[in-house]
């Protein structure tokens, strides 16, 4: 005997109201097992892998590949053994059993980073009216999952489970779905060749392979124009980005001040810790004592590492340091954030910044990469500018941007030479931070880049 559960998508922490279905690891007809990961899903902040709460048989996937779920709907269903007894490995939580139909509230699962692959269930998912979520518009792809009546006898596994029939407009399997998005057909206007009309991979290639026009002139013909304009959902990390990003110059009131410096002895350190086995394996940059120079100045001027706290009429004063480095990827603005990197020596420093960096890039950082920090620096130099006007992380008071460095004609010791030079950049909160205050640290870490040995004088 079988019976057809769904699982629902749960709120994986930080009050999560929808996620948008970024991978599927699994497809209709694929035997699971508890806890395989079945599912990639990009929340505001990261990328993160969800588990099976069941054993069974995937009879469909409810939730095309790129398409957004509010927190709660149905994304799975999956034919499971109906012994009317907990599943293996499943405690008895004293939970509400399965309701009627056998759809069931939704099971989290932990955050689980991609290199370990043994996810752990916990407890059930969100309750009814456990979170808030926004309208959203009807999808035209979107599958809804429709209960068994109660009079129905439980299935059979024999020899193959059928999948649970969802009501579409279209129908599609989501890698089709997605072959269609990425060779730009509409798949309504497509006649499938499946079973009960469904679209094959060889009807959306078949359509693709069509000339856009026939000498017949045929009515039937299919001609492909691109539109003059396209639309992009704003969500995932972009949204996030944007929301704090319009937040935080709504509130907190910018000053940026600029400084350029001759940078040419901090360049040439650079090349030699390279050559030192303390940093064997470690990416060493100018970013890594760009990043030392900002902590000793921070060090020595407390209140640039500070926050507002409004609701309390409060100046928070931290006497710890989380340094967010701020990194551009494919899916937006992230900020992963190194954890008590005021402690850390300078190869554990470059060994974090670089990890961080990369997992970043992957799209593998955790919300917990990503939140906590104190101050940010970002490095605009890589995108071969010299400077900008960044706009403070929200919940921090002062950001710093690293200009690229390049050969510049400078004055030095009376006489002018080729340099290597670049331009620093701070924004702060001028609620908190004075112009002397800010001129301070922008000054001190210029002084350090400067001449790399006054991070010795001064740490």
């Amino acid at each position: 005997m079988t019976e057809l559960k769904s699982f629902k998508l749960p709120d994986v922490g930080e009050g999560l109201t929808e996620a948008e279905i970024v991978k599927w690891h699994v497809q209709p007809g694929d035997q699971i097992i508890i806890n395989q990961i079945i599912v990639e899903i990009e929340t505001a902040k990261a990328i993160v892998e969800l588990p099976s709460p069941y054993a069974g048989v995937v009879a469909d996937l409810l939730v095309a590949e790129g398409e957004t779920a509010d927190v709660g709907t149905p994304i799975i269903a999956v034919q499971v053994a109906g012994t009317g007894k907990p599943s293996p490995g499943k405690a008895d939580t004293g939970k509400p059993e399965p309701v009627e139909g056998g759809i069931e509230p939704g099971i989290h699962g932990v955050l689980v980073p991609k290199e370990e692959r043994q996810a752990v269930l916990v407890g059930y998912g969100v309750k009814l009216g456990a979170s808030t979520r926004r309208p959203r518009k009807p999808s035209a792809s979107a599958a809804v999952v429709t209960p068994e009546p109660a009079a129905t006898p439980a299935l059979t596994v024999a020899p193959a489970p059928e999948p649970a029939r969802s009501r579409v407009s279209v129908l599609a399997k989501p890698p089709v779905r997605k072959l269609a998005k990425e060779l730009g057909l509409d798949l309504t206007q497509l006649t499938g060749t499946g079973e009960g009309g469904k679209i094959t991979r060889d009807d959306v290639q078949a359509a693709a392979a069509r000339p856009a026009s026939t000498s017949t002139g045929s009515a039937s013909a299919q001609v492909t124009i691109l539109p003059r304009e396209e639309r992009i959902p704003i969500r995932g990390v972009r949204k996030h980005m944007a929301a704090a990003m319009v937040a935080s110059a709504f509130t907190a009131p910018h000053v940026t001040e600029f400084l350029q410096i001759d940078i040419t002895e901090t360049m040439a350190a650079t090349a030699r810790l390279k050559q030192l086995p303390e940093f064997d394996g470690v990416r060493v940059s100018p970013l890594l004592l760009v990043a030392k120079a900002l902590l000793i100045a921070t060090a020595r001027n407390p209140m640039i590492n500070s926050s507002w706290d409004e609701a309390a009429q409060e100046i928070v004063l931290r006497h710890y340091v989380n340094l967010g480095i701020a990194a551009a990827t494919d899916r937006g603005l992230v900020v992963p954030t190194v954890k008590d990197a005021h402690s850390m020596s300078l190869p554990d420093l470059g060994r974090a910044i670089g990890e961080l960096a990369e997992a970043a890039r992957a799209g593998k950082s955790t919300p917990a990469d990503l939140s906590g920090g104190t101050i940010t620096i970002t490095n605009v130099g890589v995108f071969g500018v010299d400077s900008g006007t960044p706009i403070i992380t929200p919940g921090e008071t002062a950001i710093l941007a690293f200009g690229q460095v390049k050969d510049a004609p400078w004055v030095l010791d009376g006489q002018l030479a080729v340099r290597k030079v670049c331009t620093l950049a701070l924004s702060f909160d001028h609620r908190i931070i004075d112009g002397a205050t800010g001129s301070a640290v922008i000054r001190e870490v210029g002084e350090m880049l400067t001449d790399p040995l006054r991070m010795l004088a001064w740490s």
